[in-house]
């Protein structure tokens, strides 16, 4: 018997629904095809938006969407995507495929896939190859409701009203595909970008990402922070300059020579996954501990706007387009990311896995006419429970699980939230792929007065095809019971759970 203990009257931490963030980027078929379409397809769609995908995405309580990259994000020129689509600049997509890119989708497409979404916007702009001008520009032209060049030109392209943008990003990897930059370059363009980022309603105001780290980056941090703060006596009030600092982390079951299958694997490969994917919680503990440093009460949020698997793409695909299947491995991958960070959900305030549609761990496939939800997008369905809720301090006792001893993993893990309806919602995942497990939940000093549950599960390998749509659900679990404070239930092998309680 494992015993998972919730202490109701102690809260930890408010959950952000962006905690549960996606990221699209003009990657493969992402977007195209993936998300758009276009007005005079065959396929079912409002001004150019898939129907299916957006109903999907709704249904999932789709949060805050990042766009356009991503390492596209540093080659792309906003103007290129405004104004009549036959007159628009075609590009060489050049870090993806080496395929032509017409710009029919850009800035008013994506605010109007925002819109129907109901989703906040994040805004990645071009640093690696674009100027601050351009940068200020792109802002002026999508939140500034006065008089001027940039909302004169929106207004002339069919927008009346200027969007709100949530979140924007001065760059992108500039570590890497966005500039090959030191952190101390970095930081001072970084300072000298954002000037320019302005704040025309104060009301709606606009939250500056920094480009973070990737991994064990914990150099990058640390310099970022100090140059950031440097000035910080004299102008008290900027606080660093920023909202928040990105990580990048993701899961590989081997290197990036040989990332391995999707969906072909054996347990010793299930739980190397497995264990891999647990180095996010070191690392966001390891940078959370320098931004402590210079920001103890936590007004800077770290953003993980990148994570979640990379397998080799699917066979027959294009390399540069990332491709790949989704199985109960990714289920449970996405289920031990979101649980860590809703157990850090004090620093980190945003993550966006990698990607929405069509792309490494996406939530959805699509292949014409036909969709289909992947283990992925039932996880991320099920702990949409948790976004604006409170988290609960929780401890479950387990055992380390695997075959090598570089690669053991907890058998439970979790987390725990108490949501505005007053409702305690756990979300468990067992990361045995062959054993369930006895389970006695205690909710200290509460009475329960009724438990429901869902529950995402299978053999390891089960996965969603476009022949075989259903393989995977979220389903009601029945085999639950209750008794004063304390739950009763068996968790199968490889599974996620979902356990909603009223006290």
């Amino acid at each position: 018997m494992y015993n998972l203990f919730i202490n109701t009257g102690k809260e930890l931490g408010h959950i952000n629904p962006e905690i549960q963030g996606h990221f699209s980027e003009h990657l493969g078929r992402c977007i195209y095809e993936g998300i758009f379409v276009g007005e005079d397809s065959s396929i079912p769609n409002t001004k150019g938006m898939r129907n299916d995908v957006v109903e999907a995405l709704k249904e999932m309580k789709i949060p805050v969407l990042r766009w356009p990259g991503g390492c596209f994000a540093d080659e792309y020129h906003w103007k290129d995507g405004i104004g009549p689509k036959e007159s628009r600049k075609k590009m060489i997509n050049t870090n993806w495929g080496g395929v032509t890119e017409d710009n029919s989708f850009g800035t008013h497409e994506f605010m109007e896939l925002a819109e129907q979404l109901g989703c906040k916007t994040y805004i990645n702009g071009n640093v690696g190859s674009g100027t601050v001008r351009e940068m200020s520009e792109w802002v002026e032209y999508m939140t500034f409701d006065g008089v001027s060049p940039m909302a004169d030109l929106r207004r002339a392209n069919g927008r009346e009203k200027p969007w709100t943008v949530d979140y924007f990003a001065v760059g992108n990897e500039t570590w890497g595909c966005g500039g090959n930059m030191v952190p101390e370059y970095y930081a001072n363009l970084y300072k000298h970008y954002q000037t320019f980022v302005k704040q025309y309603n104060p009301d709606k105001k606009i939250k500056k990402l920094a480009v973070g780290p990737t991994d064990k980056d914990y150099n990058w941090t640390e310099t970022m922070l100090r140059e950031c703060f440097r000035q910080q006596g004299t102008f008290p009030q900027n606080f660093g300059y920023m909202d928040g600092l990105t990580l990048h982390y993701y899961t590989l079951p081997y290197d990036w020579d040989h990332k391995g299958s999707a969906t072909q694997f054996n347990d010793k490969e299930w739980y190397m996954t497995l264990a891999k994917t647990f180095a996010m919680e070191e690392f966001i503990e390891k940078h959370s501990a320098i931004m402590d440093r210079y920001d103890p009460d936590c007004r800077i949020g770290l953003m993980v706007d990148e994570w979640g698997t990379w397998y080799d793409v699917e066979e027959g695909t294009n390399p540069g387009f990332l491709y790949q299947q989704n199985t109960i491995r990714d289920a449970l991958i996405a289920a031990i990311n979101l649980n860590i960070f809703n157990k850090h959900c004090k620093r980190v305030k945003m993550a966006n896995i990698a990607q929405l549609v069509n792309v490494l761990q996406a939530v959805i496939l699509t292949e014409g006419e036909k969709m289909v939800k992947t283990p992925t997008y039932y996880v991320f369905k099920m702990f949409s429970a948790h976004q604006d809720g409170e988290l609960l301090e929780s401890t479950v006792n387990t055992d380390k699980i695997g075959l090598e001893e570089q690669y053991m993993v907890p058998n439970l893990h979790e987390s725990v939230s108490r949501g505005k309806d007053g409702k305690i919602n756990i979300t468990l995942a067992n990361l045995s792929c062959t054993e369930a497990f006895d389970v006695s939940s205690t909710l200290m000093g509460s009475a329960i007065k009724s438990v429901k549950a869902t529950i995402v599960g299978g053999e390891m390998h089960a996965h969603n095809t476009f022949d075989e749509p259903s393989v995977v659900e979220e389903k009601e679990f029945t085999d639950i019971s209750f008794e004063g404070d304390r739950i009763s239930f068996k968790i199968p092998a490889s599974s996620v759970m979902l356990i909603e309680a009223e006290i």
